[in-house]
């Protein structure tokens, strides 16, 4: 098999594994004991909690724990709007956010609030004076994506931090397709919140976090020594009695490791993977008549292993039936919409007709992605499509 789809999840690296496996077994205690049995399994919280919170220049404090990036989405924007409704219903997204991020929007819709949808150009990006356009007075939150998953297109996310600061407004971003691949400082990014999840770098799934700045808001419900969002989930006194529940400590303590290592390889990985990626898109676009890439590709505002290219006269989901067939793996775009039949969102917002947009793949490269398989796949799409316009 070949993997090129780590945008939509990746592997659970070995020593991840490794770090779980005793809490699945041996250090069965619950985190919130007080006994000492307990004391390891709520150890293994606090250690992955520093590691996060160091990766993104963050406290700990900061960081709390969630079931996935979606969860960690719907969190910091309902519960945003429902916190700030007394200054604004007014909220400035993206139109090719994540669907929980964009389900989480037009939720608030039907319940009174009004979103303005940002349209990316045509290479994926949009830019500080569009959302500094899109601002109103009663404009509560600011949602932009760190990175697109079905792109890769970097959102200039330090000038919209820098906008949200001057203007008042709370500023979230989605980071869970960013977050291990490239460096983030929330800091000096000015970002308020921050989602993420584990699965989207060698880590488990099921667990993602919520990074919501102390200090949020003198508006925001106090909870132990900042101020942070309102209660997810009420129950017992986890995550700073903003999530009860127990704690995933399994998941946890693989996702603390998964950090680790994304941290120790970062800069290796990246250029490895830009360079794999520039190979393919190279083949494909120069041998390949009708080929176009969607999404800008410079190293500056691109993740290194992401590339959407659609393939004129030739339907998406039957160029990746075929080469599914070959045992390799892509897709037709994010696979939390795979069950859709419509065309992507995200390429659509961009500009591309839904033709386009319906011969449309995403190549989405890893760790251990290798050069033979690069050349193998170039030479599968080159027959592939080839015979498919035949037909």
């Amino acid at each position: 098999m070949i993997y090129l789809d780590h945008a939509a999840t990746t592997e659970p690296d070995e020593k991840v594994v490794e770090i779980m496996l005793p809490y699945l077994g041996a250090i069965y205690g619950n985190p919130s004991s007080a006994y000492r049995f307990a004391a390891e399994a709520r150890a293994a919280v606090n250690c992955a909690r520093r590691q996060i919170a160091q990766s993104l220049h963050a406290d700990g404090n900061e960081i709390f724990f969630t079931s996935g990036g979606s969860e960690a989405d719907n969190w910091a924007i309902k519960l945003s709007a429902e916190q700030m409704a007394p200054a604004g219903r007014h909220i400035v997204t993206t139109a090719m956010e994540h669907p929980a991020v964009l389900r989480s929007c037009k939720s608030l819709e039907r319940r009174g609030w009004e979103i303005t949808y940002v349209k990316p150009g045509e290479d994926g990006l949009v830019t500080v004076q569009q959302i500094e356009a899109a601002l109103r007075p009663d404009t509560i939150l600011i949602s932009v994506m760190y990175a697109n998953n079905e792109t890769g297109s970097m959102q200039p996310i330090r000038k919209i931090g820098a906008l949200a600061k001057k203007r008042g407004i709370l500023f979230h971003t989605d980071a869970v397709q960013a977050y291990g691949q490239i460096p983030i400082d929330c800091r000096a990014d000015g970002i308020d919140l921050l989602s993420a999840s584990a699965h989207k770098l060698y880590g488990p799934k099921g667990v993602g976090f919520l990074y919501m700045r102390t200090g949020l808001s003198g508006k925001l419900h106090s909870a132990g020594s900042g101020m942070y969002l309102p209660a997810l989930i009420d129950g017992g006194g986890q995550e700073l009695s903003l999530r009860g529940g127990t704690e995933n400590v399994a998941g946890i303590a693989g996702f603390g490791e998964a950090v680790r290592l994304a941290r120790e390889d970062m800069k290796e990985r990246a250029l490895r993977e830009r360079n794999l990626k520039n190979r393919l898109i190279g083949r494909i676009l120069e041998e390949i008549p009708g080929s176009r890439l969607n999404g800008n590709q410079n190293e500056e505002v691109s993740l290194p292993g992401i590339a959407n290219i659609s393939f004129a006269g030739v339907r998406g989901e039957a160029l990746l039936t075929a080469l599914d067939l070959e045992g390799i793996c892509v897709s037709t775009g994010s696979a939390c919409a795979a069950s859709s039949r419509d065309p992507s969102h995200v390429l659509l917002s961009m500009g591309r007709t839904r033709e386009e947009a319906d011969a449309s793949v995403r190549f989405s490269l890893g760790r251990k992605t290798t050069e033979e398989e690069i050349v193998q796949t170039a030479e599968a799409l080159l027959r592939i499509t080839a015979s498919l316009r035949r037909v």
